[in-house]
């Protein structure tokens, strides 16, 4: 594989920054993760922080080098992501539970997948064309798709998010074959809430990712003025040229099968050590090889 990769957090006008992402490789797969810890319900920040570590940790127990089953990887951990931050809750003996959205890509195989739960976006760009992105899990959307009887006060509101007492909703899709030159951008709605589509688009394929990541945040910053929202963004360009900057450039072809790579810290959570073992993992992909199992019975 080869790609350029760059990411950016920034504090807007907040008392503090909820936002969290990362990404990481091996030789034949890469992840990309960003998570919006949820204001107006506590320590929105450790549940951003425990949903990437914990997708981290997955996909280093799993990619050998490769996912063997990349949609059922991905839903497998959204959903030990959402059990994790139950569980820090539980610990601490919290009233309130930590809330955050999650937006996750894998590239693989020449193809990128990805999920989602929240208003978290991943956008995909093409010789600066948006040619998908993600639809955000809120009553804003809902209404946008001619659902009525939706008041004006709802239109930020989420419907569904990881660490709430219900089980998260969420959306995925892929396998979308890359090409050269192509961009996935993963963003927190700091970003999306102050640039339009065909800006974000436009921009982000205007130069190398490296550039185009700091412009946005900026750009973003600056429209939301003294109350913007914290601006967080990873993107990746895939197949980049060799006329790439290097320091922005990963190749991985000459790394060995048991090479991982990441920028995500594991560090400790406030003395929670409910670490993701083996079990927490065989556990999370039973829960949703079952609720595929009765999808298919539905069906038939």
């Amino acid at each position: 594989m080869k790609f350029s990769v760059f990411q950016l957090s920034r504090r807007g006008g907040r008392e503090k920054n909820e936002d969290r992402m990362g990404y990481c490789y091996t030789r034949a797969s890469a992840l990309f993760v960003l998570a919006d810890g949820m204001g107006g319900h506590p320590k929105g920040e450790v549940a951003a922080q425990i949903a990437i570590q914990t997708v981290s940790a997955m996909f280093q127990h799993e990619a050998r080098p490769v996912l063997h089953d990349v949609p059922e990887f991905l839903s497998a951990a959204l959903l030990a992501a959402h059990h994790q931050i139950l569980g820090y809750a539980s610990h601490k003996g919290m009233l309130d539970t930590p809330r955050t959205t999650l937006v996750v890509a894998v590239a693989q195989g020449g193809c990128a997948h990805w999920i989602h739960c929240g208003d978290s976006r991943l956008y995909l760009v093409r010789d600066g064309e948006l040619l998908m992105r993600t639809r955000d899990h809120s009553y804003q959307e809902l209404r946008s798709a001619a659902m009525a009887g939706l008041g004006h006060a709802n239109r930020n509101v989420l419907f569904t998010c990881l660490g709430s007492p219900t089980k998260p909703l969420f959306d995925t899709a892929g396998p979308v074959p890359l090409q050269e030159g192509d961009r996935l951008l993963l963003c927190s709605d700091g970003l999306w809430s102050q640039l339009d589509d065909a800006a974000i688009a436009r921009q982000i394929a205007r130069q190398a990712v490296s550039h185009a990541v700091p412009d946005l945040v900026e750009d973003a910053l600056r429209r939301g003025g003294d109350a913007s929202d914290n601006v967080t963004v990873v993107a990746m360009e895939w197949e980049t040229p060799n006329t790439c900057e290097p320091a922005q450039a990963v190749t991985t072809d000459s790394i060995s099968d048991e090479v991982f790579a990441s920028t995500i810290q594991a560090g400790p959570l406030e003395g929670f050590t409910d670490d993701l073992d083996d079990a927490a993992i065989e556990r999370s992909i039973a829960e949703i090889n079952e609720a595929i199992r009765r999808t298919a019975a539905r069906k038939v």
